[in-house]
């Protein structure tokens, strides 16, 4: 029984070369860009698909898919699509999101305001009267604690329910 088709060649720019060896050493990278680009580096070296498989200890699929994506970009120089950009996910289909940056923004600009300034009587933010105060203010129709908490994580605001929690952690 032969071999499947050979795979598509992958052919480095010395620039490229050197991006990707500094991605790797590089100790901020994510680990998933790390394996993307040791999977390019082995491909440009001449191994297949299923010996970058086996020696990185993932699928066969998980090879060609970051092949292809590289080779299908290859043509783009790398002023216009940097290395790391080409070995990021690509973007996820499904429904944007529900909340612009400026809703985000004005929302965790109210956790940073006094609650007292806006009426509220206690010294700190909770999630529910964040919500409460975006909704009058014509922020936003609605939105849930949840939401209103994942967004002031994102901003690194903490609030009296963060410090309950961590009290009890």
């Amino acid at each position: 029984m032969g071999r499947g088709p050979d795979p598509v060649e992958v052919i480095l720019t010395a620039r490229e070369t050197n991006e990707l060896a500094k991605l790797i050493k590089r100790h901020s990278t994510a680990q998933q860009i790390v394996l993307r680009a040791r999977i390019i580096q082995m491909a440009a070296a001449g191994m297949n698909n299923a010996r970058i498989g086996y020696e990185l200890a993932i699928t066969v699929d998980t090879v060609r898919l970051w092949r292809g994506r590289w080779v299908s970009q290859q043509e783009i120089p790398l002023d216009e699509r940097s290395v790391t950009i080409r070995l990021e996910d690509a973007a996820r289909s499904g429904s944007p999101g529900k909340f612009s940056a400026e809703q985000m923004a004005q929302i965790i600009a109210i956790a940073c305001e006094e609650p007292q300034a806006n009426g509220y009587p206690v010294s700190h933010w909770t999630p529910k009267e964040i919500v409460m105060e975006a909704v009058r203010r014509g922020i936003v129709v609605s939105i849930s604690e949840r939401q209103v908490g994942r967004f002031l994580k994102r901003g690194g605001v903490k609030t009296t329910s963060d410090t309950l929690l961590a009290q009890h952690d």
